[in-house]
């Protein structure tokens, strides 16, 4: 080929038109980047559908498939009557928090998504937390964290102890007051326990894990952070083989 002719054909393929997303979609995206960026918040009302029509310039079937799409994924839901109308939804950590737990169930079920990563995103979370509990919990949270810790010294049934064990480092993410940390740990801690536990673990096994527990509450209580953090960092990898033997099971 002539190097006119190679030229006349890289202008053809720079011009032609590439395939774009249909205009529903566009719609759609559009109105998620106004709920993101805030400039329509949880619980404001949408524009009328007359006025959407107008500004986006789509007939009334891509508009309405739009706002499934959007309610499909819970940012919009729709109100009928006089007062009705599409409203942007209000977001609840336990909505979002359900989510997360069914997506990381999928996933490690599918082996997208390893044991191995699940236990260090928990320890990138409960790390810190740790942290910032000794220097945020209130009265309250450090009694609730003593108690978590000793009620586990007495001998009970092994699922008992993982629930009792599950609520003690539930009160420490809580105690460190941060939201986001809570919604975050949660799921994984679900998707650990539910699909990756052992059920073979000795008892001397879990008294370890019960004296861990009294030292980081007692880290804690005493706001002493950096120690908090250690114990923690020291406690998730003692907890490693409750988990890890189980990976590839399914």
């Amino acid at each position: 080929m002539s190097e006119a002719a190679a030229a006349a054909t890289s202008e053809r393929e720079a011009l032609c038109l590439r395939k774009v997303r249909p205009a529903y979609e566009q719609v759609a995206e559009q109105l998620r980047e106004q709920i993101i960026d805030g400039t329509l918040r949880a619980g404001d009302r949408l524009p009328s559908e007359a006025n959407l029509l107008r500004s986006f310039g789509v007939s009334r079937s891509t508009l309405r498939e739009a706002l499934r799409v959007l309610a499909a994924r819970d940012l919009v839901q729709t109100v009928r009557g006089v007062n009705g109308g599409t409203f942007v939804s209000e977001v609840h950590a336990s909505k979002v928090s359900s989510y997360l737990e069914t997506s990381l169930g999928l996933m490690s079920g599918n082996d997208r998504i390893s044991v191995q990563e699940i236990l260090e995103a928990r320890e990138t979370v409960e790390v810190p937390a740790a942290r910032l509990a000794a220097q945020r919990a209130d009265a309250d949270q450090v009694t609730a964290l003593l108690a978590a810790g000793k009620r586990q010294t007495a001998r009970n049934f092994e699922r008992q102890r993982f629930e009792k064990h599950a609520t003690f480092h539930t009160i420490v993410v809580e105690a460190s007051g941060n939201r986001l940390l809570a919604m975050m740990n949660e799921p994984n801690f679900r998707v650990l326990g539910s699909r990756f536990r052992r059920s073979d673990m000795p008892e001397s096994w879990w008294r370890d894990v019960d004296s861990d527990h009294l030292v980081i509450g007692e880290h804690i209580a005493a706001r002493r952070a950096d120690e908090a953090a250690e114990a923690m960092k020291s406690h998730l990898d003692r907890l490693r083989v409750l988990y890890l033997p189980m990976e590839g099971r399914g």
